[in-house]
């Protein structure tokens, strides 16, 4: 019994240190030499169904976006995101997108119908209360952004789609207190990685918390652009482009909050004098409870002369003003997934939807299912 007993304890002994050796060379993980080197890496899947009563894929649904389809399944979007932004010092931004919303936000001279996007890709400078920014980014403009996961409804807004997605150029950004933050910038337009012209875009913006439970962004962009609807650049004289935006969100309380947006675009032009087009939306969501949320969106839109979305003739060059409601009630099991399902009614004032069979109406109704994946 003594013999076994000291055997056991030599073994243990010599046991000991090995296992030691082996903990420490055990080599470390991806998510902890990430963590370590100050790198996030994020992203998500969003996928859905949608079902409209009007021939959507024919390009006849001139407000909408990113849901352009029948009666479909789709892959909108795969998103990644790898950052490092330190608040001194040098960092970075890199994420891409993949799917079928990809094909609409291509800048300038890509337009072919990739699935693949590079959204971003800014390398950035950090000292104290300023961030410098140089690459390509996304845009100060809209309450709604490309990523699914920072909307609270499926569809994307009239609004959304009136707006540039993204800008190459350089920002700065210098929050002067706690409440409030400029931004300046030069860039090369709407949605353009290369310049489609000679001139350059001024982008001015500030975002200001004038009590806690508000925030309020205000931006303008003003540069010489084609005189063609935006998303079109280039084969046309370069006249002067104005933005004007408001964003304006309330959190009511832990449960509730609302919001506005008001947008104003001009576009100088040789011919015709200046085309014009202008927005408001209004928004409002509710938590029923940890699990279930509902979010409403009530928008209204002057696309005048036709300028912006350029419905089918006869009404190509006539003002149609739309309207539209979306209601959209989203099921949380957990913070990684969202269940969405939706109902949104558009309206226009011309009849500029198109049926399958070639007639035309000036209403349009959809219903959509969403998932969302985050990691």
């Amino acid at each position: 019994m003594k013999k076994l007993l000291i055997a056991s304890a030599v073994s243990a002994a010599f046991a000991a240190p090995t296992v030691a050796l082996a903990q420490a060379a055990r080599a470390p993980t991806l998510s902890q030499v990430l963590d370590a080197s100050g790198i996030n890496v994020s992203g998500y899947i969003d996928a859905g169904y949608s079902y409209a009563n009007r021939n959507l894929e024919t390009g006849a649904a001139p407000d909408r976006v990113f849901d352009m389809q029948n009666n479909s399944f789709a892959l909108h979007q795969f998103g990644l995101t790898v950052a490092k932004q330190p608040t001194r010092g040098f960092g970075g931004v890199v994420n891409i997108t993949v799917g079928s919303d990809a094909q609409l936000i291509h800048s300038f001279p890509e337009v072919t119908a990739s699935t693949f996007d590079l959204t971003q890709a800014y390398g950035q400078y950090a000292s104290g209360s300023l961030t410098l920014m140089a690459g390509k980014f996304v845009t100060l403009a809209g309450s709604e952004v490309i990523a699914s996961t920072g909307n609270m409804n499926f569809t994307r807004s009239i609004l959304f789609g009136a707006i540039p997605f993204t800008h190459t150029g350089v920002r700065a950004g210098y929050a002067m207190s706690n409440t409030v933050t400029l931004y300046g910038g030069i860039n090369n337009g709407w949605d353009q990685l290369n310049d489609a012209n000679k001139g350059k875009t001024l982008e001015l913006g500030a975002s200001i918390i004038p009590i806690r439970p508000l925030t309020i962004n205000v931006t303008g962009y003003v540069g010489k652009e084609s005189a063609t609807p935006p998303g079109t650049p280039g084969g046309a004289v370069e006249d002067q482009r104005q933005l004007l935006n408001v964003v304006a969100n309330y959190t009511i309380n832990n449960r509730m909050s609302a919001g506005g947006e008001l947008l104003y675009v001009s576009q100088d032009r040789a011919v015709g004098g200046a085309a014009k087009y202008n927005g408001l939306a209004g928004y409002f969501t509710y938590s029923l409870n940890r699990e279930w949320r509902v979010a409403a969106r009530a928008e209204m839109f002057d696309d005048k002369n036709g300028f912006h979305f350029q419905p089918a003739a006869p009404f190509t060059a006539s003002d149609t003003k739309y309207k539209e409601v979306t209601g959209t009630l989203a099921y949380l099991p957990n913070s990684s997934v969202e269940l969405r399902t939706e109902l949104r009614v558009d309206q226009a004032n011309n009849a500029v939807f198109r049926n399958s069979d070639g007639t035309t109406a000036k209403s349009l109704q959809t219903l959509g299912f969403q998932g969302i994946y985050k990691f």
